[in-house]
């Protein structure tokens, strides 16, 4: 299975080559980001609890979305969501679905091609009122760590109105902000005991959060908010949830559609 795609690349996919992307497409993106962006919400929007307490919703289901591409077939996709007890952090709920992509795969629209598939699957649970639906869901992917500031978290944050995390696992260069030059802020001595840093642009806006998650690990990933979720929930919860380098529901929901990929094509 091919895992190679990112919203800002600097460089297409082989399996949906620029000159497939028109202007007029482009012109339509453009305007739908846009008008989606206008309902985004960037501070806490929900119910629920993280920690213990009393008579209250607490957090209990996280969601977790991937997708897997054939390598032979890039255009064949199994999109996996799965839903963990965020207590135990067990998977209570997945399921997969393979489809053909004829969407383009286009730096800085990943959600065009991907959330589509990933609402259907959260439609499925919804449409039968499954008792696990998740209550925050957890994308491998940007949130306004992005250029146009509306990465795929937001994207399908905002079209499944579901707080959403973005999770990136490589720093794409936005407002200012370069792989060294957070590893100089890593890496600085008044941070070297520190597991968390801010992800502020040139324009002064804090974009996300590097966050060294496990133990061990030398490679941060980059948090950033998608819908209905602060920053430091965002990373509360993204430190909760990690045993490895990335979080459990993204990397659950990686093995299961590359497993289901393996199985059924």
């Amino acid at each position: 299975m091919d895992r190679r795609r990112s919203e800002v690349d600097s460089a297409p996919s082989t399996s949906s080559p620029r000159s497939n992307f028109s202007d007029h497409l482009h012109s339509n993106w453009l305007e739908a980001q846009d008008s989606l962006k206008k309902k985004l919400v960037t501070e806490d929007d929900y119910t629920w609890k993280l920690g213990e307490a009393e008579g209250v919703e607490l957090l209990k289901y996280i969601g977790g979305v991937d997708i897997s591409f054939l390598k032979d077939n890039p255009s064949v996709a199994c999109g996996t969501l799965v839903v963990l007890d965020f207590k135990t952090l067990d998977v209570v709920y997945e399921d997969s679905s393979i489809v053909e992509i004829d969407v383009p795969y286009v730096p800085g629209f990943l959600a065009f091609r991907e959330a589509p598939m990933f609402l259907e699957l959260l439609k499925k649970m919804q449409d039968c009122s499954h008792p696990f639906y998740p209550q925050l869901l957890m994308i491998d992917g940007n949130g306004i760590l992005h250029p146009r500031g509306f990465g795929s978290a937001c994207h399908l944050g905002v079209l499944a109105n579901l707080p959403t995390i973005g999770i990136g696992k490589n720093l794409h260069h936005v407002d200012g902000l370069t792989n060294s030059r957070v590893r100089e802020l890593l890496e600085a001595e008044e941070n070297f005991n520190v597991d968390c840093i801010s992800l502020i642009g040139d324009s002064g806006k804090t974009l996300g959060a590097a966050i060294h998650s496990s133990k061990g690990s030398f490679k941060p990933i980059f948090v950033s908010v998608g819908h209905r979720v602060s920053l430091a929930s965002a990373v509360e919860v993204v430190k909760r949830t990690c045993k490895y380098r990335v979080p459990e529901p993204i990397r659950q929901a990686d093995i299961t559609s590359r497993d289901y990929l393996r199985k059924h094509h």
